[in-house]
Parts: C-alpha cells; structure tokens; sequence
C-alpha cells in the first residue's frame, strides 16, 4: 500500500538512527532535512573535540532541532573517551564513594563536555540496581546494589548534566540490574520479587524531572508475561506514564538487539515498541545504514496504514520529542557550556572530548583513588613495589555495550611511575599451564601484579589466578570489575573501574606515588 508522504516524515520524526564515519553522510543530511527526530553517535563517530563540534554542527544545519544523543556514562561506557579511557570513574565507583555532591559535580563537567561538543542528550545514567553480582550487562555501570544508594547518585546524576543543558535518560527501565541474560541475545527475565526495588531509582528520577527514559528489552511477568518492557503497553504506558507519572520523551534501547527482534524484526520492534508508548526509536550501534533507517520508518508508516499503530500515538510521540528538542534548545545553546539558570560549571575532569592523560590531575581522578579500597593480607611490606614489576592483565571478552578497543589496565599507568615495568595481557585461549608456567619464570625475582575484571564471571580468570598464586603468594590482585572476593593476593586492590583514571589510582597505589 502507498504510503504518504507526510505518514512517512511523521514516522521519520521519532528516529535515532546511527550511521558511520566523521561525518553526516548524505543519506542522513536528506533526511535530517525532512525532519529525521535525532540521530545517535557512537565512537566510531568521534576522532577528537574540534571534530565532534564540525559533526554536530554539519547536523544542525540539517534541522535544527535534531536531537544528538550518545552513550556516554563515563567508566566502562564511553563514547567520547574511546580511544584513551574514561577520565572519569563509572558509576559503581561513584557508588562506593557515596559522595552526592562528587557524582553531580562529575555530572555537571561532563555535561559542559557535552554541550560544548553539540550533543544535546546523553543516555545516561544507568539506574539499574545491581543486586545480581554476576549480571553480564550491567556490573559497574550501576552505581551500585542497594536501591536507595543507585536513586541518590542517579538523581544526582540527572541534576549534574540537565544543569548543563543536556537532557538526562535513566535507562533501562524498568531495571536491568537483577538478570543473567545480556538482552543483546537473549530476553531477560525481572523476578517479582525485586521490581519494587528495581522502580524506585526510576521513580525518584522522574521526580527530579529527567527528561528522557530508556526502556529495558527485559520480561517483567508481574507486569507483563508476554512481551518485553519495550513492547509492553503494560509497562510502558500503564508503569511509566500513569503509575509513576513520567511525561517526558521515552526512547527506546537499541531496537536491533535480539531480545525485541527475534520475534518481530526489526521493524516490527520498532512499530511495536511506538505502539506501546515509546516516543523515540534508537538503532544503529550494529545496524548503521539507510536500508535500516529506511526499513524502521516504512514499517512504522505501514503500522499505521494498517491500523496497527493509531496515527494519533505516533504524532504523540514525534510531539514528545519536539518538545525535548525544544527544552534543549532554550536550556543551553549547542555548543554552549552551560544551562540556562543552571549553576556555574567548572572545568575538571574532562576539560575537553575526548579527555587526555593531561586532564588525568582533575575531578575524575580524585574520585577515582576516592574508589579504591586495598586490603593487605601479608605482614610482609609488599607496598610499594620494590623495583619495576612484570604486570599480568587477564582481559576478558566484554559485553557489547562497552568498546573493545577502550585502552584499560594497570601496565601502562605503572610504566610511567615504575620504568622497566613488563606488561603481559592475556586473553582466555592464552592462559595455558605451560604458559603460565613459563610468565613464572620471566617475573622471577620481579613484583608481580596480576590484573583482572570480573574475575568471579569468568573462570578462566579464577583458574590463572589459583596457578600464579599457588607459585607466587606475594603477588598484588588488582580488580577492576566487580571484586567477589578480596582474599586474593599478598595484597588485594579493588578498583571498582576499569576507566583511566581507575588504573592510574592504582597505579600510584603500587608505585607508592600518592
């Protein structure tokens, strides 16, 4: 069925589409001009800060009024600071701390970053609540497992960047904190018991005034045994608008993701998830082309011709956005570095996107060394290292959310304040016995420091660990995941971050540089 050309921009107005390279290709510019609603960068997007500005500001000519978002949660998720690290600790790091006032200041500089670069909305915070340890998703993404812990800084969170101007997303509503399934694969499951815990980081941001909420692609059976929270009237409209009363723009996850497009595809996800009361969908983190974008908005304008999605839904949702685009607009100017009424924002950890070693001295930093906790089980003085170490970094396979290439450890840090200092990274086909075996014999009469992340959800980890320490009880255990136990090693360092600014703590833990 014909489909008409006003249908077709009504449904090009709820779109979030990604695309490739540094800068707007001309797919993306013909249809910002017709009024694609936004567009979503990723770090594959973004080589440096006049770069990011030239984008964003190539995007506005465009529309105005596009709506530019990013993952940008600092720590483990970062766009911005791909290619050097965070300069600025995660969330579960901040949650350690559990000082209200860092984790908004941290906010707040980030959002200058921001808005200097011409991002409009960053989707962020994570709300999650944390609950289950070996949670494959989330972990340091959250700010942490106790939910009225996770509301504080989320709102904090909220507070620091709308401050700049730059909208906030709590995401993944309604909680993805307690599940096992990454819902890029698989759909997970929201026990009944934990959703009052779950909601309550969300509903205290709605009360703080977020602007954007981020669906979950998780099954939430007290509320919905059929569909998952992104599909779901039952979560979406009758949870989140009418129970907790949230009338701002709800954006989708990325609707590519197996969870939501095993059964319907793409874009029926994507028909589906407007027609449950979602007003903005986000795509393109795998799938970042025209076909794709163009297979979303025609599915979306046949949901309608076919009665499957009433016209006056999708016009509330492409009017949901205008108005977050319009709140952004008179909030801050893009490009500007701060809110309108908004408090003063400072330079501090980021002073730039993306950060640099040299922006390592700030805020990030002190929060970061803030995080560390070091436990010593020796009565021998293992710190600090007596001379140059030889430094093992156990790196596990990460989730997609996070980008493989984000530089992470403690070797490179150490080099620095420790010169001579060996790094070994292995992955988990390398860490054989005779292997092992034979890093043993190389680190003979050095320090040893063996590097992990989230070595409780990784055997392979637990296993290397087991036959380095066997060998060598006077090694240092650095974590920089989550630490399920902290009676490893000589010493035990946990960092709660695998940003930058976390290595560098620790880093200058064993140097004894602090």
């Amino acid at each position: 069925m014909p489909m008409s050309g006003d249908l077709l921009r009504l449904a090009d107005a709820v779109l979030f589409p990604g695309f490739t390279g540094h800068e707007p290709p001309d797919w993306l510019r013909r249809r910002l001009g017709e009024g694609l609603a936004g567009v979503a960068l990723f770090s594959r997007n973004i080589a440096g800060p006049a770069q990011v500005s030239r984008l964003t500001a190539a995007l506005r000519a465009e529309n105005p009024s596009v709506l530019v978002g990013v993952d940008e949660e600092s720590g483990e998720v970062t766009r911005l600071e791909a290619a050097t690290g965070s300069s600025r600790p995660g969330a579960y790091a901040l949650g350690v701390v559990d000082d209200v006032a860092m984790t908004e200041t941290l906010a707040a500089d980030l959002g200058a970053d921001l808005a200097r670069a011409g991002i409009t909305i960053d989707f962020a915070p994570s709300a999650d609540v944390n609950s289950n340890p070996d949670n494959p998703v989330i972990g340091l993404r959250s700010f942490g497992a106790d939910p009225a812990l996770v509301s504080r800084h989320a709102r904090a969170f909220v507070r620091g960047l709308q401050s700049a101007g730059v909208a906030a997303c709590v995401k993944h509503f309604p909680g993805h904190g307690d599940t096992t399934v990454d819902s890029h694969h698989g759909v997970p499951e929201m026990a009944a018991d934990g959703v009052e815990d779950a909601l309550l980081p969300f509903a205290d941001a709605v009360r703080e005034g977020v602007k954007a909420v981020m669906t979950g692609h998780l099954l939430v059976p007290s509320y919905d045994g059929d569909l998952p929270a992104t599909l779901s009237p039952k979560v979406l409209t009758g949870l989140l608008r009418e129970e907790l009363g949230f009338q701002g723009m709800i954006i989708t996850d990325a609707i590519e993701m197996a969870a939501v497009t095993a059964a319907y595809g793409i874009g029926g996800a994507a028909a589906r998830a407007i027609a449950a009361g979602a007003d903005a969908i986000c795509v393109g983190g795998e799938h970042a082309d025209e076909a794709t974008a163009t297979r979303i908005r025609d599915a979306i304008a046949a949901a309608v011709a076919q009665g499957l999605l009433p016209e006056d839904r999708l016009a509330d949702a492409a009017r949901r956005v205008r108005e977050l685009a319009a709140w952004t607009a008179s909030s801050g100017s893009p490009g500007g570095t701060g809110g309108a009424g908004g408090p003063a924002v400072t330079q501090g950890a980021g002073s730039g996107v993306p950060g640099g070693a040299a922006n390592d001295g700030g805020a990030g930093l002190l929060a970061a060394r803030r995080a560390v906790r070091v436990l010593r089980r020796s009565t021998e003085p293992e710190l600090p290292l007596a001379a140059a170490p030889h430094v093992v970094e156990l790196a596990p396979e990460t989730n997609l959310a996070i980008d493989r290439h984000t530089p992470w450890g403690v070797g490179e840090p150490l080099t620095g304040l420790l010169p001579g200092t060996v790094v070994t990274r292995m992955t988990a086909g390398e860490t054989t016995g005779p292997v092992l075996e034979r890093l043993l014999g190389a680190a003979a009469g050095r320090p040893l420091v063996v590097v992990v992340r989230d070595a409780h959800r990784h055997p392979w980890q637990e296993e290397a660990l087991r036959h380095v320490l066997s060998a060598r009880k006077d090694a240092v255990v650095v974590e920089m995941g989550l630490p399920a136990r902290s009676d490893l090693g000589a010493v035990h360092i946990a960092t709660y971050g695998s940003a930058r600014v976390c290595g560098r703590a620790a880093a200058e833990i064993l140097a004894g540089s602090l």
